[in-house]
């Protein structure tokens, strides 16, 4: 649910970043991170270990425009991508005003796509989310690699909502902001609307 700070005259809309380890969520923050305005960004926060990359979420808050008089930000978090964090996960999410699934295409990976993927179906109904109703995108991440599902298959297994996909390369940036764009609109249009 956007937060509005009447006070400041700013609405914030938290967008999560979700799917399994290394499918490219924190590679997708950074890339923004570096791309976008610095006048318009917050500081990134990011929590690792040497284990892992992500632990808990990277934080980077975005400016971008006006909603009904009020400077809009956006809040972009990423979940931890191993199953063993799963409290972590759902606080993370707790509040999303918008979800990009983030799916690595490897066909190596198909498992642990469909076990996230699930995975956040069942954190959004534990936290009263209709998975159905909430803004989502689905990135299909590491599409220039030669090992690959289709993207029809992708979608047969992981989109169930009718989302948008995106596909898309993190690390050059392919789909990145194309991605980000779709989620925001998505959003402000569900804020809108009540």
């Amino acid at each position: 649910m956007a937060l509005i700070n009447l006070a400041a005259r700013e609405i914030n809309y938290k967008i999560v970043y979700y799917g399994c380890g290394l499918c490219g969520k924190t590679t997708n923050i950074q890339y923004i991170y570096r791309r976008v305005n610095p006048a318009t960004r917050g500081r990134l926060v990011s929590i690792a270990t040497e284990e892992e990359r992500t632990l808990y979420f990277d934080f980077l808050p975005l400016s971008l425009g006006t909603v009904k008089g009020l400077r809009t930000r956006f809040h972009l978090y990423t979940v931890p991508g191993q199953s063993f964090y799963n409290a972590s996960r759902r606080l993370v999410l707790q509040g999303a005003d918008g979800v990009v699934f983030v799916a690595d295409s490897q066909i190596s990976r198909l498992d642990e796509n469909v076990d996230s993927y699930l995975n956040l179906w069942e954190n959004l109904m534990s936290l009263d989310e209709d998975p159905a109703k909430i803004s989502m995108v689905l990135q299909l991440n590491k599409r220039d690699l030669t090992d690959i599902f289709s993207v029809s298959d992708l979608c047969e297994l992981l989109n169930h909502t009718g989302s948008p996909v995106i596909e898309a390369c993190a690390l050059t940036g392919v789909g990145v902001f194309e991605t980000l764009k779709t989620v925001c609109k998505q959003v402000i249009a569900r804020s809108n609307e009540t």
